[in-house]
């Protein structure tokens, strides 16, 4: 049975982040950043699909171009960054304006209005956005479907095909023909290697929210219900070297770092999560992710494991899948 649950705001869908500020300095040898391409002066709001206090995040749907019938759709994604150690003494400068707002014995609240510089503002662009994408972010209610093992034979395995998902831009950074400068650690076989490469959600500026993601190399894998023993050498790769690298890296050990897929996926080539244990992820929730170190176990046990046991995830009331379950009666 489904069973109703508070929508979550999720960012989890590969994008094109628009540039960091012109006036930023590169660091040691890196290349200053490229201006967007996108152009904000030509976008005009249609509508906030979803907003969050709590995370300082908001998600616009507007139109792209001057003629009301040649516009296409865009979502553009506005979200605070977080504070750097290294910048706070320049961000609380005497050049800062510090306006009081309320004031009670030794407790007061100010708005701090800062250098322009530090007014930066994670933007992630969707364009041309499809109707799905406006679906995607718009806030909805969401429902749990207990996914039993014949469940994914007769409703979602079909539904998936249906649907013809393009992951042509996971292909496109496995074949190094984007994003190569990104990547931190790769093991290069096609069977059981992988590459690692941080999340966009990630500034990589401070590593209290590491978002990293390893890609497998291994195409036809789709997800949590595909993996069998068979899979069992790749999944130790990915955990083993993957917590090596992130260690030298970023200098975290492995007893800080959250391993995990998740079911479902929001796309549908096999990768895996590495996130800080400090950082509250989006789909970190307990429906839906599961610990790497926990599906080894689970498959060195049973080797058809996950096909065959039931599975949890939550999916937005105007899904399609979701139909689908209700039509089989499982809703």
């Amino acid at each position: 049975m489904a069973e109703k649950v508070e929508s979550a705001p999720m960012l989890e869908e590969k994008k094109l982040k628009l540039s960091e500020p012109a006036a930023q300095e590169p660091e040691g040898n890196q290349a200053p950043a490229e201006r967007s391409r996108f152009n904000l002066n030509r976008f005009s709001v249609k509508k906030i699909l979803r907003e969050s206090a709590r995370d300082k995040i908001v998600f616009i749907h507007g139109k792209v171009g001057q003629d009301c019938g040649e516009a296409q759709d865009a979502v553009v994604i506005l979200e605070k960054t977080p504070f750097c150690e290294e910048t706070l003494p320049q961000l609380l400068n005497k050049d800062a304006d510090l306006r009081l707002q309320m004031r009670n014995d030794i407790y007061s609240t100010h708005h701090l209005y800062p250098l322009p510089s530090f007014n930066e503002i994670k933007t992630t662009v969707v364009y041309p956005a499809t109707e799905k994408h406006l679906k995607k972010y718009l806030k909805q209610e969401m429902y749990l479907i207990n996914e039993t093992a014949d469940d994914y034979k007769t409703i979602t395995s079909p539904y998936l095909q249906s649907q013809a998902l393009s992951v042509q831009w996971v292909y496109n950074i496995l074949e190094k023909k984007a994003e190569v400068e990104r990547i931190i650690y790769e093991n290069p076989d096609p069977q059981d290697g992988f590459l690692l490469i941080p999340d966009l959600k990630w500034n990589q500026k401070q590593v209290d929210d590491l978002y990293l993601i390893a890609i497998c190399h291994r195409r036809g894998v789709k997800s949590l219900r595909d993996l069998t023993a068979e899979h069992l050498t790749m999944l130790q790769n990915i955990l083993q070297e993957g917590q090596v690298a992130i260690s030298k890296r970023y200098n975290t050990p492995q007893s800080q770092l959250r391993i995990y897929f998740h079911y479902q996926p929001s796309y549908y080539h096999l990768h895996i999560h590495f996130t800080a244990l400090s950082y509250d992820a989006p789909g970190s929730m307990v429906e839906r992710a599961h610990l790497l170190s926990s599906v080894i176990e689970n498959l060195q046990t049973d080797p058809e494991y996950y096909q065959k046991r039931t599975l949890t995830f939550a999916l937005k009331a105007d899904d399609p899948l979701l139909q689908s379950f209700k039509e089989a009666g499982r809703v």
